[in-house]
């Protein structure tokens, strides 16, 4: 897995889930079936898939029929049927290749329970799998691309049962939102799944749960039971233990960068929890007044919210931590002002402060039986909610959560979010972004949202689009609760494209483009609104070229139509960046980039993809000819 890709899904974590995504995971190498019970063939292991992002298997399956007509009457055409997935020898990518004759389901040879899986899915046009947890309930994978109301039988729904008992039936569950992507690009997916629970007499005393499913970084599931197995299950008895099943007889799919960490419950307990408490003005540098904390109160969970204040205070929570067994832990603390954390007399972590909000992720190697703890939490900023948790884990257990709900609350916002909508007419926000969610602060952008449903990031410094997504348009959360930090944040799956300035005039094609800093000469010019779109024309001029861009939505929202107009005809040596990063040109003509997205051209310009720095970059040539491209995810 990319660091990229860890990146988000670390950011995805922190967000909406227990963040042991940092433990040690097991990865299945791909690099033969070895784990998976035998098949038909459909199911194998390959280097590379190529995907014909244009052609639907179902029209490939048609034309497929229509040369087996041909072929009956002798027709001696042979041009090939057209393929929608293709493939190059090699290891690192399990696909499903099915045929009339070949279409099993592939099964692992393991079991699981609790599970937590990592994995990036790829789908070509109009095909369909799905994961079975356990072999009996499936989250739905299906090329959903442009669906504006996901149903359950969406990519990353839960998948309803045929049964018409009522007693017996289940109608399957939508997922909150539809962040898929194009067909042939990858997609992060992330599984969090509960299995369900048996007492000693085998009677089930609680439902299969998903805790949490995202896709493409955004949440879609959180705590949704299931309480019987889906459509197509192996079994319709449900069970503590069972395979990890992929459907086989839909479609192609394929499957890189899997991850597993099957998970038990924990046996770690915390036993003669006491809190102690100074209500007060805090003095860091003098440290906490022991002599004016409140006599020792026994409790039986760490509650922040019964200390008495909503800031101003340092309560001091101490008790003893059994370790079944010597094993690396991981001791969580999130909390907001600041806090510390010790174990036997020894601070393993902390955040001496009194304003912040965080998460303390903390691994310590621990022997088997006791040991003695001590959470310090100091808290002076109003802006923050009281905030303090404490939860132990390890790569093979579930954290064991010894807080209230309401001390951490795990759950949705820690403040009612703050949505910027919209609805008939294109809506503008200027505002701070941080570019790939990373401490890139953007301090001239604004965010562009269509009545279509697709919006993007313009950067007014340097004259180019930074980022995409479909679905809701802001959350300005950040820049307008409390004292804000002038920041808003994309309200969906985002694609982010590259920093600094597109344009500029190159010695040669060895000269790499402007960095951070912008070169001398380029002006952003603000924008004018067309009345026609009522969208954004950026404006802005380098040296004596002017240019104005306009990006509206295309293709009913699948896609933004870029067209940037140039004030001057018979340029020479002007050069502009369309991408950077990983860029393969595909056979019709057009790019991928960074698995991320699709560049499409639409005028005459043709771009060149050169190496520079480590890194790709495609490019093209400008003479003053009005350029167009689309940008497609």
């Amino acid at each position: 897995m990319t660091s990229k890709r860890i990146r988000k899904l670390g950011l995805l974590m922190a967000c909406f889930t227990l963040p042991l995504l940092s433990l040690a995971q097991e990865e299945l190498p791909l690099t033969d079936m070895t784990g998976f019970a035998e098949q038909a063939g459909n199911w194998k292991i390959v280097g590379e898939v190529l995907v014909d992002r244009n052609l639907d298997i179902h029209q490939e399956q048609a034309s497929a029929e229509s040369s087996k007509k041909k072929r009956r009457r002798r027709n001696k055409d042979q041009t090939p049927t057209p393929k929608a997935v293709s493939y190059e020898a090699g290891t690192g990518i399990l696909l499903n290749d099915p045929n009339d004759s070949q279409k099993d389901n592939l099964l692992t040879t393991w079991e699981h329970g609790d599970v937590r899986l990592i994995l990036q899915v790829m789908m070509p046009k109009g095909s369909n799998s799905g994961i079975y947890l356990q072999g009996r309930y499936e989250l739905q994978l299906l090329d959903s691309w442009g669906v504006e109301t996901p149903k359950f039988g969406d990519i990353g729904g839960i998948y309803r049962n045929w049964e018409t008992e009522p007693s017996k039936a289940f109608a399957g569950i939508a997922p909150i939102s539809n962040p898929a992507k194009a067909p042939g690009l990858w997609q992060d997916l992330y599984i969090d799944f509960e299995a369900p629970k048996f007492d000693e007499a085998g009677n089930k005393i609680s439902n299969a749960k998903f805790a949490t499913v995202a896709l493409n970084g955004v949440l879609i599931h959180q705590n949704v039971e299931v309480p019987l197995p889906t459509g197509g299950a192996i079994s319709n008895e449900e069970a503590a233990l069972g395979p990890l099943m992929i459907q086989g007889d839909h479609g192609p799919v394929a499957f890189r960068n899997l991850r597993i960490q099957r998970l038990k419950p924990s046996e770690v307990t915390l036993t003669n929890l006491k809190r102690q408490t100074y209500l007060g003005p805090l003095d860091l540098a003098a440290g906490l007044p022991e002599n004016e904390l409140s006599d020792p109160v026994s409790v039986s969970e760490i509650d922040i919210t019964t200390v008495g204040a909503d800031n101003d205070y340092w309560a001091v929570y101490t008790g003893t931590l059994e370790i079944p067994e010597e094993d690396n832990y991981m001791l969580m603390v999130p909390y907001t002002g600041g806090a510390r954390l010790e174990i036997d007399g020894e601070v393993v972590e902390q955040a001496y402060a009194t304003d912040r909000r965080g998460w303390m992720n903390a691994r310590k190697e621990l022997t088997a039986g006791p040991h003695q703890i001590r959470i310090d939490n100091m808290k002076g900023a109003p802006w923050h909610r009281a905030i303090l948790g404490f939860q132990v884990g390890t790569a093979s257990t579930r954290a064991a959560i010894f807080n209230t709900f309401d001390s951490n609350p795990t759950v949705g916002n820690l403040v009612s979010p703050i949505h910027v909508n919209v609805e008939n007419e294109p809506r503008l926000l200027r505002g701070f972004v941080f570019f790939n969610n990373s401490r890139e602060k953007l301090s001239h952008t604004i965010g562009v949202g269509t009545p279509q449903g697709v919006h993007y990031v313009y950067d007014l410094e340097s004259g180019n689009l930074v980022g995409m997504w479909r679905g809701e348009f802001l959350d300005a959360t950040p820049m307008w609760h409390s004292r804000g930090n002038g920041s808003f944040r994309p309200n969906g799956a985002t694609v982010w494209t590259f920093l600094n300035q597109p344009l500029a005039e190159l010695s040669d094609m060895a000269t790499a483009f402007p960095g951070h800093t912008l070169p001398e000469g380029f002006k952003s010019k603000g924008y004018r609104i067309d009345p026609e779109t009522k969208l954004p024309v950026f404006l802005s001029t380098y040296g004596s070229v002017g240019m104005e861009r306009s990006i509206v939505p295309a293709d009913q929202g699948k896609s933004l139509l870029s067209t940037i107009e140039f004030s001057e005809n018979g340029l020479s040596g002007y050069y502009y960046k369309l991408a950077e990063g990983s860029i393969e040109e595909l056979p019709d003509g057009s790019f991928k980039v960074n698995d991320d997205f699709y560049l499409e051209m639409h005028s005459n310009q043709q771009p060149t993809i050169r190496e520079i720095d480590g890194k790709q970059e495609l490019m093209v040539a400008v003479t003053g000819e009005t350029l167009k491209f689309k940008t497609i995810w």
